[in-house]
């Protein structure tokens, strides 16, 4: 942001720090304005006619401007996607352990992808991963909804689940 003596427009209309509008003036006059008043000449709109250009402590109004950041990005949520691996013949206690990892997930509020991978003439069998899926889904139903539906994308096929909003 430009500021003092790096605003370069010979005129700017000059805002005061209480927010009235002092007219236009050259940027000599405005800068002599603020520091007369020991505070700082601040460009804010540089693309209007003329140049718009504020009275005010600038270091004050940039430890403002981070602290809003800072409180925006602790009210942030950080949704990982965790990915679990089945295989078309999965049998019944893997498939109940990499359930329960799935569920775990979900109930922490990470979204979850999970991939039927085909190997070898598996592949002609799509059919059978995508019963593993459906049931992976009517497992969950409780904890999450599906996003998106299974699909093939080479020899996988996904699946995305995310975890349902609580109110």
């Amino acid at each position: 942001m430009n500021v003092n003596e790096k605003i370069r427009a010979r005129e700017v209309r000059l805002i005061d720090s209480n927010g009235d509008q002092l007219g236009v003036k050259s940027r000599n006059e405005a800068l002599d304005i603020a520091q007369k008043r020991e505070l700082d000449l601040v460009l804010v709109a540089p693309n209007a006619k003329p140049p718009v250009c504020r009275i005010m402590n600038y270091g004050k109004y940039r430890y403002e401007q981070q602290k809003k950041e800072k409180e925006a990005r602790k009210k942030q949520k950080v949704i990982n996607v965790k990915e679990v691996r089945f295989t078309p013949g999965i049998g019944e206690h893997d498939f109940n352990t990499k359930l329960k990892n799935a569920r775990k997930f979900l109930e922490k509020g990470d979204k979850v992808k999970a991939s039927v991978r085909f190997r070898g003439r598996a592949i002609t069998h799509k059919d059978l991963g995508r019963e593993v899926l459906d049931r992976l889904a009517e497992e969950t139903n409780d904890v999450a909804t599906v996003e998106s539906k299974a699909k093939m994308e080479g020899r996988n096929m996904f699946m995305m689940l995310a975890p349902i909003k609580e109110k």
